[in-house]
């Protein structure tokens, strides 16, 4: 469900290096073939451009975007062009240095709406880059009060089974006991914890639909019914980027453009992140729940070359 538009005939690396030294090149960069080239390229392109970047020229590819551009656009830009893995880590790093809900989305993103060997991975990157473990840092945090901090841990400790196998009387058995966690308020229950941090995604889906068959509401309504806490909002979001990152993403991307200014850190890592993952499902979310488009509401809140990166990466859109 990827929006890269992957040109066909496609230029070598090589050549994509090249043409980018020529967009740097003068009085002025030139921003639109830096996007051009940059935005439909997958992140295996990008890295063989990077690479041979760093060749021909004996410089950073990165580097060399960090001093040619400048503000919004710049960090698009400088994220799009990591490895996931090593942007993930990146941003993940950061927002263990910040407070509030919004912060420990970035957590809940990468360790539920991630594959389990992209998590490995980032766990892997985040160890090279901070001498620390994610699981250590999230724990001795003074930012997380427990259950919540300890619900974390297992989320990003977690390496879930990754085939299709569903089996079915399971899912309908813990999702009685998901029921009655809810009923009595105790999304702390072990049982409970354990379910959401371990089980794969598609044995989580069947268990939300035996959970909806069986309480006439779904689970993350049920959760929002009986709780208000901070503790419920993060199990609701974590629900979500597991079995339908979509609708997520969608409030993410709502979210950093209402009201009286733009979230460009937030919009940019929605779109970012998720441009070669599932964009198109996003946007379908997006269209269906708001009653319009991300790309409208990219027009309507953003400008320059940093509206032409988002805007590329998000695709083509019928209003």
């Amino acid at each position: 469900m990827s929006t890269i538009d992957v040109p066909n005939p496609l230029p070598s690396p090589k050549e994509d290096a090249q043409e980018l030294k020529k967009a740097f090149e003068g009085l002025g960069t030139n921003e639109k073939v830096a996007i051009k080239i940059l935005s439909r390229r997958t992140a295996e392109q990008r890295a063989e451009i990077r690479r041979a970047y760093a060749v021909l020229y004996k410089k950073s590819l990165l580097d060399r975007l960090q001093s040619e551009l400048s503000g919004d656009f710049r960090k698009a830009m400088i994220l799009w062009m990591m490895d996931p893995a090593e942007r993930d880590a990146k941003l993940v790093h950061e927002a263990l240095k910040k407070k509030g809900e919004k912060a420990m989305w970035v957590i809940i993103e990468v360790s539920c709406a991630s594959t389990p060997d992209h998590l490995i991975a980032v766990r892997r990157i985040y160890r090279s880059l901070f001498f620390s473990s994610l699981e250590e840092d999230i724990a001795s945090s003074s930012l997380y009060k427990e259950p919540l901090r300890g619900f974390l841990v297992r989320l990003v400790s977690s390496y879930r089974y990754t085939d299709d196998y569903v089996m079915s009387e399971l899912a309908k058995f813990e999702a009685s006991l998901l029921i009655n966690a809810i009923k009595k308020r105790e999304l702390h229950d072990e049982d409970f914890l354990r379910i959401i941090t371990t089980r794969n995604k598609s044995q989580l889906k069947a268990t939300f639909l035996h959970y909806k068959r069986l309480s006439g509401k779904s689970i993350d309504e049920d959760i929002d019914h009986h709780s208000s806490s901070q503790f419920a909002n993060m199990m609701i979001r974590a629900i979500w980027c597991l079995a339908s990152p979509e609708k997520h993403f969608a409030e993410v991307i709502r979210y950093s453009i209402e009201g009286l200014g733009t979230d460009e850190d937030t919009l940019t890592r929605a779109i970012v992140c998720r441009a070669e993952i599932d964009m198109k499902r996003i946007k379908e979310e997006y269209k269906a729940t708001f009653k319009t488009t991300v790309t409208c509401d990219v027009i309507g809140d953003t400008s320059g070359d940093y509206k032409e990166i988002l805007l590329t990466l998000v695709g083509s859109e019928e209003p």
